[in-house]
């Protein structure tokens, strides 16, 4: 069994380097491990199930497609939240989400206005709703990275 666990972490360890290496030598990839939280993973992951931004007309839509965004159920003038709709991509949605939590955990070392916002969500709301909204913002971010083929300017930098 020990000798199979090897085997299959070797395996894996191939894998994961194939995917830098795509990461590595696909200019919108590299474009999108700019982001706090993105990284060779989420980034192919993104290009791959995405491909052309272009087909959502706003960075609100992919992250509707994602299900990042709170369900509505509002009547008669009333508007109520609810949490996330978890429809959409799964495996997208659950690499934004953790990629976010990565981000969450450096934001308090940081004073940028980025930063700070993500302390506030922090503090208001808890730790798991400010990793689901940072994950919304990245999401809106990658759209905007992918649709206009920009390049990220970091909060400090900008």
């Amino acid at each position: 069994m020990s000798e199979r666990l090897r085997l299959s972490e070797h395996r894996l360890k191939g894998y994961d380097r194939r995917v830098a290496e795509f990461a590595r030598a696909d200019e919108r990839a590299g474009r999108l491990m700019a982001v706090e939280g993105v990284g060779p993973l989420t980034a192919t992951a993104l290009i791959a199930a995405v491909g052309n931004a272009r087909q959502f007309r706003s960075g609100r839509e992919l992250s509707a497609w994602l299900g990042l965004v709170p369900r509505q159920h509002s009547s008669g003038g009333r508007s109520v939240l609810l949490g996330i709709s978890k429809r959409g991509d799964r495996y997208l949605r659950t690499l934004l989400i953790h990629g976010a939590r990565a981000a969450l955990r450096f934001a308090g070392r940081k004073r940028d206005s980025r930063s700070r916002w993500i302390g506030a969500v922090r503090e208001r709301r808890g730790a798991n709703i400010a990793a689901v909204a940072l994950a919304n913002k990245n999401a809106r971010v990658l759209w905007a990275l992918l649709a206009h083929n920009g390049d990220y300017q970091s909060p400090a930098a900008a």
